[in-house]
């Protein structure tokens, strides 16, 4: 690799000439400032971005954190937040948890260790102690569809108990009243505020669930897929006539265990989910579920990590994003 040494010599001028013409620090004659051009196209100059961020106490690199790297509503956060460092001249590392709270405090260190300039997280875990190990060492951050009591950071959420509380509606206003619930994990705040909806729709209807009816997953299709298997096996007098999963990959899961029963979507039970990933549309029957801006929460939290990268000091902001409704035909 040619460096700003040989880019000098070529050009006939000093080091710091170079460095004068790369940054634009100081002016320096036409000639020169051609000559030292023409001389790092022609070496294949490429100035080291990392030394030289780290001699401004900047690397323009950004880090994010998501539990499951493979589930599509993460990954929709994720260019959200690309897209938006991008545009911004910044750099992004993505780091996949597995939703396991050790393995996301390996990956803050790693990035701590990186020396990026901040980091967007979907924490793995309600209670995050190792959180403020961040704010001990004055790291820039923050917290994306997550709902963390007692922290106080910038956050990015949607409006999880009213998409909850929309699906459940829906399913009601259809005339079903045996309705299920598949949630995801009960510690984290999306699931739980998903559950809080549902719930609070069936108390106005009047209807007092079963507690068979409400079944835990974790937010991954094969969960979904054992969850509805249970659920299809209770006895006809019990069994839901409808089934609201906490998000798409376990409706989609549900959707499998629903077509080995023999049975029909909507004909023999409705299903709606949650997060409306680009295959909810794909899949037979189109699925009705409840729409998040995924994207939107990516770019927005890009936006807040550069300005409190700009202004450490400034008080923690907080955003709730709405949810809407998406009719298909699953129901």
């Amino acid at each position: 690799m040619a460096t700003l040494r040989d880019v000098a010599r070529r050009a006939g001028v000093s080091i710091a000439t170079v460095s004068y013409v790369l940054n634009g620090t100081r002016p320096v004659s036409p000639e020169v400032e051609a000559r030292v051009w023409e001389a790092v196209v022609a070496l294949g100059y490429r100035p080291n971005r990392l030394a030289r961020g780290l001699r401004r106490k900047r690397t323009h690199v950004l880090g994010l954190i998501v539990p499951d790297s493979a589930n599509p509503f993460f990954a929709e956060i994720a260019r959200g937040l690309e897209d938006l460092s991008f545009a911004h001249d910044y750099s992004l590392i993505l780091c996949n948890s597995d939703g396991d709270p050790a393995k996301e405090q390996r990956y803050l260190g790693v990035l701590i260790e990186q020396q990026v300039d901040g980091i967007a997280l979907v924490s793995a875990s309600a209670t995050p102690a190792h959180l403020a190990l961040l704010q001990e060492r004055g790291i820039p951050f923050v917290v994306v569809d997550r709902d963390l009591p007692g922290l106080e950071a910038d956050c990015v959420l949607a409006d999880n108990f009213q998409g909850g509380y929309l699906a459940t509606r829906h399913l009601l206003d259809r005339g079903h009243r045996r309705i299920a619930c598949i949630t995801g994990p009960s510690d984290l705040t999306p699931s739980a505020d998903r559950v809080r909806g549902y719930r609070k729709a069936m108390e106005e209807a009047g209807i007092e669930p079963l507690e068979v009816w409400v079944r835990r997953g974790d937010f991954r299709a094969e969960s979904g897929y054992h969850a509805a298997c249970f659920l299809l096996s209770l006895p006809p007098s019990v069994r839901p006539t409808a089934i609201f999963a906490c998000n798409d990959l376990m409706a989609i899961g549900t959707m499998r265990a629903i077509g080995e029963a023999g049975l029909s979507i909507p004909r023999d039970i409705a299903l709606v989910g949650f997060d409306d990933i680009l295959l909810a549309s794909y899949v037979i029957p189109p699925l009705t579920t409840v729409a998040q801006p995924t994207y939107e929460m990516g770019r927005l939290a890009g936006e807040l990590l550069l300005r409190r990268i700009q202004a450490r000091d400034r008080p923690p902001a907080r955003h709730l994003l709405s949810v809407r409704l998406v009719v298909r035909h699953s129901t």
